[in-house]
Formats: C-alpha cells, structure tokens, sequence
C-alpha cells in the first residue's frame, strides 16, 4: 500500500487502533458527509477538477500524516443524499461508533489468507458488472487491467457497464439505472 512521507493508504491509516476512531468519532455527522461526498461522482469530479488545475496528480486515497481524513470544513452533500437521511447515517454512528467498520480494514490479512482456498476458483454463474466512471476504486492501480480481463474470472459475465459520471456508492448515485441493468440481465437468463 502507497505510502510517502507526508501521506500514506487510508488502509494503513485506519490500522492502528483508536487513532481514526478518535477523528472520526469527533463528527460523526462531518466524516459520513466527507466519506459519501469524496466517494461520489460529484466529489470525484470535484477532486479531478482542483487537481488538474494545480498541475498535481490526485493522491487516490492517500491521507495526509499530519492533519488526518477529514477535511476542516463539511462538503456539499451529493445530489442523491439528503439532510435527514445524513442525519440517520450519523445518529446510528454517534451510537455505535466506527471500531466496527474500521475493523475490516485491520483484518485485511486475515482475511486474505482465509479465502486462500478459493484462489484461482472461478465464478461459475451468470453475472452483471457495474460500476461508476468516477468510481475512485476503479482508479487503483491495475484495476482497468482487472476489469478488461474480467472474463477469464467469470467465464459467464454477460456484461460490464461503465456508468458515466458515477463515483463509489452506485446504488445510492443511480437506483433507476443500476435496476434497469438487473432487470435487463435477469430477463436475458433462461428459465
């Protein structure tokens, strides 16, 4: 995972337990905002635009080491999320608070060598791919080479499509689009 001195993974970030539970649990409300805004196509839109015209490549998924995640101030909410839903997200946090989720992320190890058993299986039924165009996880590296070579993995995807303008929480960005596509596929498979 990237690291240099002034930034490293957000993986990494998360790791040692208690320092991205303390940021975070600060704002419940001001992290979920900046995590759902950033992971948009709004947000990545808006990450590209600032980077192009300051002449840097954006650091995908890169935390600064000093300072933290989160930005000072809350973003814009994304079109496709409201006030009180955001309210929701953030009251159930002010309740459980983050060790949970931050958790999978200390256990990416673990959980890599329990699934070792099913290296090199391949996804034997019918399937559907879609995804953003914005979506920053289909910025990591070697990911536009995954996905182009997807069918030697699932010998029975029917299709891979690529919504424009779409970031990392698909279903959420774009319902109708993302229901169109399933039903469609569904329709495709034989009785």
């Amino acid at each position: 995972m990237s690291q240099t001195a002034d930034a490293q993974f957000y993986q990494l970030y998360f790791q040692e337990p208690g320092i991205a539970e303390a940021e975070f649990e600060k704002d419940p409300r001001l992290t979920l905002g900046a995590v759902l805004y950033r992971g948009s196509g709004e947000g990545v839109a808006a990450i590209r635009a600032v980077a192009a015209n300051s002449g840097r490549v954006p650091g995908v998924g890169m935390v600064p080491r000093a300072g933290g995640w989160l930005p000072s101030s809350a973003p814009p909410l994304p079109r496709w999320l409201s006030e009180a839903d955001l309210n929701v997200y953030a009251d159930e946090f002010v309740r459980s608070g983050f060790r949970g989720p931050l958790n999978y992320y200390r256990n990416i190890d673990r959980n890599w060598e329990l699934m070792a058993v099913f290296d090199g299986t391949k996804v034997t039924v019918p399937a559907l791919y879609i995804a953003g165009d914005h979506d920053l996880v289909v910025a990591f590296p070697g990911a536009a080479e995954h996905i182009a070579s997807m069918k030697q993995f699932v010998p029975l995807l029917r299709d891979i499509q690529m919504l424009p303008g779409c970031g990392h929480w698909t279903q959420q960005e774009r319902p109708a689009e993302v229901s169109a596509a399933i039903i469609e596929f569904l329709r495709g498979l034989p009785n």
